[in-house]
């Protein structure tokens, strides 16, 4: 039983993806993300720039949907207008829920795709179309139908982070905050899985379940980065601080974790935790909301390289840095930058979809933060201590 590795990549290749063009489809997109120049600008034109915006969401009847590793000023933006904060399926379901016509993503596309499959006939916007991630890049929808076809006989399992495609060819879409559960429930009924796109997730999650799982092997650039040589140092540093790990993160980082859990469960872990002192392995960009959450801790980001390393990402996600104000200002005034999925592939994605949907309300799983973290206690309540 356990994990086994996907038989055609080196095990011992720690940034190993579909293939070999695919590697170089994400180093390409990520040189292009940490090229992009934003100008600074002053805090009166940024100020004239937010009531713009303001101004344009509610000509356009359109509603701000912000994931929680954005910019700081995009996401109280979205509070501030009556949109949402959170993470991709949140962001999807409250983009569904809402009376506005036009929603306007802000993170990267596969969130927008998301949000186009549970809302098919709304305009979803995204404020940058080229902001991608590199468990999506990493995993294109061709090479890993022709994965899964290698293994009939399993349930296909994949990761949120994904395309439109990769979700029509499974029979399941996890979160973080629900993908161990769901996994445990299949291991139990005799299912074996195929497992996609995080190794480190499926990992972790297979160690937990005991499930048979068959790994896809890509990674998060960001979360790949923490180093758990430095985060040991980091420890020592701290000795009273509790440490707070996404499981996207390497085994070794994971295993020195007080608290693994999705960025909701994380924010949740930081409120009932006393301690005054949070070492977090996750994007920075959680901070924003974190830090609301708990205004009298200090927040510490996990070390992202170790003795003579250097970090690519340094824990801050590029694609979600090219998400800015002027192009959202720019999105709302010309509509542009619009998401569109044909209809057989959102038709499929959608029931892989919500069968997690119905697992959750079946099991009476919260896997939606309601915005009062003090009400939020149940996304913690399933994480525990590492």
């Amino acid at each position: 039983m356990g994990y086994q590795a996907r038989k055609s990549i080196d095990n011992n290749d720690l940034k190993s993806s579909a293939s070999s063009s695919s590697k170089w489809k994400i180093s390409d997109a990520f040189a292009k993300a940490e090229a992009e120049i934003v100008l600074e600008i002053s805090d009166e034109e940024k100020s004239a720039l937010i009531s713009k915006i303001e101004q344009l969401l509610k000509k356009h009847d359109a509603t701000l949907i912000a994931h929680y590793y954005t910019d700081p000023e995009i996401q109280a933006l979205a509070e501030k207008s009556g949109g949402c904060v959170a993470d991709s399926l949140e962001m999807a379901r409250f983009g569904r829920d809402t009376s506005s016509q036009t929603l306007v993503v802000a993170g990267v596309r596969f969130m927008g795709e998301t949000a186009k499959i549970l809302s098919p006939h709304k305009k979803v916007l995204m404020v940058d179309i080229n902001a991608t991630c590199s468990l999506d890049l990493g995993c294109p929808s061709d090479d890993f139908s022709n994965f899964c076809d290698q293994y009939p006989d399993r349930t296909v399992v994949v990761y949120a982070n994904t395309s439109a495609k990769v979700k029509a060819r499974a029979d399941w879409v996890v979160t973080s905050s629900i993908g161990l559960e769901i996994v445990k429930y299949l291991h139990e009924k005799g299912e074996k899985i195929i497992w996609g796109p995080d190794r480190h997730l499926g990992r972790y999650i297979a160690k937990e379940t005991g499930a048979d799982m068959v790994l896809w092997q890509g990674d998060c650039i960001v979360h790949d980065e923490f180093k758990a040589s430095g985060l040991a140092l980091y420890r020592e540093k701290y000795p009273n601080a509790k440490v707070l790990v996404h499981p996207e993160s390497p085994e070794r980082v994971v295993k020195q974790a007080d608290i693994i859990g999705s960025t909701s469960q994380l924010i949740a872990a930081a409120k009932k935790l006393t301690t005054k002192q949070l070492i977090v392995a996750t994007d920075q960009g959680i901070f924003y909301k974190m830090q609301q959450a708990v205004p009298e801790k200090e927040l510490l980001i996990a070390p992202t390289a170790g003795n003579s390393a250097t970090c690519k990402s340094c824990a801050m996600c590029p694609w979600m840095g090219m998400n800015t104000l002027t192009k959202l200002s720019s999105v709302l005034e010309h509509g542009e930058n619009e998401i569109f999925i044909e209809e057989n592939i959102r038709q499929e994605a959608k029931k892989s979809l919500d069968r997690m949907l119905a697992f959750a309300d079946n099991t009476k799983i919260n896997i939606r933060a309601s915005g009062d973290l003090s009400q939020d206690h149940t996304l913690f309540a399933n994480i525990g201590p590492a």
